[in-house]
């Protein structure tokens, strides 16, 4: 499995270092089984997961097989989709529900 982090996360991660370890878990889960634990998000979100970190916090990320699979990639459109396996997660967003889903 090919794991990536944008900057939004791990500029997220930094601001929140007291939940650190509780990422780090979740994190190890989703790279485990992505789809297990996430839920697939719609709208402007579509092709994205989301996964509670704790109570009102949310990682947000994106797993390249489901995301081609669905088609999804049409509406995502990341720049490195050419580049990128099959089997990657890339880790885009980190933070309060409401705050998350804003950036």
């Amino acid at each position: 499995m090919d794991v990536r982090f944008e900057s939004g996360f791990l500029t997220a991660l930094r601001k929140h270092a007291s939940i650190k370890k509780l990422v780090r878990k979740k994190v190890d889960m989703i790279i485990e089984n992505p789809i297990a634990f996430g839920e697939p998000l719609k709208g402007n979100w579509q092709g994205f997961y989301s996964c509670p970190v704790k109570r009102n916090f949310i990682i947000v990320y994106l797993y390249c097989d489901v995301c081609r699979k669905k088609g999804d990639d049409s509406v995502v459109t990341c720049a490195d989709c050419g580049e990128t396996p099959d089997q990657t997660i890339k880790f885009v967003l980190l933070g309060p529900h409401d705050e998350a889903y804003m950036a």
